[in-house]
């Protein structure tokens, strides 16, 4: 016996595939085997097939900052898990402005200089892409 997987449709299978030598005929199975082997399936599925993504829809177009605004980006994919900043307050380089959540890990975003905050493009829970302006800086 030999035993490969297989897919189909998405599907993955154990199968067991017995090797006859070219032109003997079949072994035949006692009765009370070949019932057992009936009951039980030969086939078994070997995990649940990946659900599918939806496709994503058409992003609106990325919020311009204010002329003479230095803008910070979300660096990686994921959601937006907490907004620490608002609208004029002053921050402090290195200071933290957004946590963002991308691959089951909390990520701080941080001033690159210190400044003002001019406008927070995001808001908690808005899933961002790689590039987002996420706040700009005045």
């Amino acid at each position: 016996m030999k035993k490969f997987k297989i897919t189909v449709n998405g599907v993955a299978y154990d199968v067991d595939v017995e090797e006859i030598a070219q032109g003997a005929a079949a072994p035949s199975a006692p009765a009370a085997q070949q019932s057992q082997q009936q009951a039980q399936p030969q086939a078994k599925p070997a995990a649940p097939a990946p659900k599918k993504e939806e496709p994503k829809k058409e992003a609106a177009p990325a919020p311009s900052a204010p002329a003479g605004a230095q803008t910070i980006e979300a660096p990686m994919p994921g959601n937006v898990w907490k907004v620490l900043v608002k609208e004029g307050d002053q921050v402090e380089e290195g200071q933290a402005l957004i946590i963002l959540e991308a691959m089951k890990m909390e990520n701080e975003i941080s001033a690159p200089a210190a400044g003002t905050v001019a406008k927070v493009h995001v808001d908690e829970g808005a899933s961002v892409d790689n590039g987002d302006v996420l706040v700009s800086l005045s």
